[in-house]
C-alpha cells in the first residue's frame, strides 16, 4: 500500500452537466500558437429561451409576519433587545423572523405578538391584509400590462390556522 497522498482537489460541480455538452465533442478555438497545441472548448448548445414565468415573486407568508413584526416594533419606537426580552425570545432569532430568514411557530408568533401588545389574530391579520394588498397591487399591473379578461375578480383570503 502506498502513502503517497495527491495534492489535487476534487471537484464537485453545482449543476449536472447539461446533456448537450456531454455529447458533443470539443473544438479548437484557434489555431495552434507558436508550437503550443490548440485550445479545446466544448461546444454549448444554443442558449432555449427562459419559460415564461410569473412577473413576480409573490411574498413568503413569513415575510409578511416580519414585516409587520418590525413595523409594529418601530411605530412603537421599541428596540430589538426590549421586544426581544419581553417575549422570551433570543434577539438574534427575533431579527430572523422580522427580516423574513426564520418561519417561526405559532408559539414565536404569538409571544412576539403579545409583547408588542398584539394579539396573535391581529398580527396574523396584518399580515393578511399586506398580502391582499401586494396580490391587489400586482393584478392591476398584469390586467394594465394585458388584454382586460372577463375573469371573475378574486378580493377574499382564508386564513387556517
Amino acid at each position: 500500500m502506498s502513502d503517497h497522498v495527491t495534492n489535487e482537489a476534487r471537484v464537485i460541480p453545482l449543476r449536472p452537466a447539461a446533456p448537450e455538452q456531454s455529447r458533443t465533442p470539443p473544438v479548437a478555438d484557434a489555431p495552434a500558437r507558436a508550437g503550443r497545441p490548440p485550445v479545446l472548448v466544448p461546444r454549448r448548445a444554443p442558449a432555449a429561451p427562459a419559460p415564461p414565468g410569473p412577473a413576480a415573486r409573490e411574498p413568503l407568508w413569513r415575510d409578511l409576519v416580519g414585516d409587520v413584526l418590525r413595523r409594529e416594533r418601530l411605530a412603537q419606537e421599541r428596540t430589538l433587545k426590549d421586544v426581544a426580552d419581553a417575549a422570551r425570545i433570543s434577539m438574534p432569532y427575533l431579527s430572523e423572523v422580522e427580516r423574513g430568514r426564520k418561519e417561526a411557530s405559532s408559539e414565536v408568533l404569538a409571544a412576539a405578538a403579545r409583547a408588542l401588545g398584539l394579539g396573535l389574530t391581529e398580527l396574523l391579520s396584518l399580515a393578511q391584509r399586506e398580502l391582499t394588498r401586494h396580490t391587489r397591487a400586482e393584478s392591476v399591473r398584469s390586467r394594465s400590462a394585458s388584454a382586460p379578461s372577463s375573469a371573475s375578480r378574486y378580493d377574499g383570503m382564508c386564513l387556517a390556522a
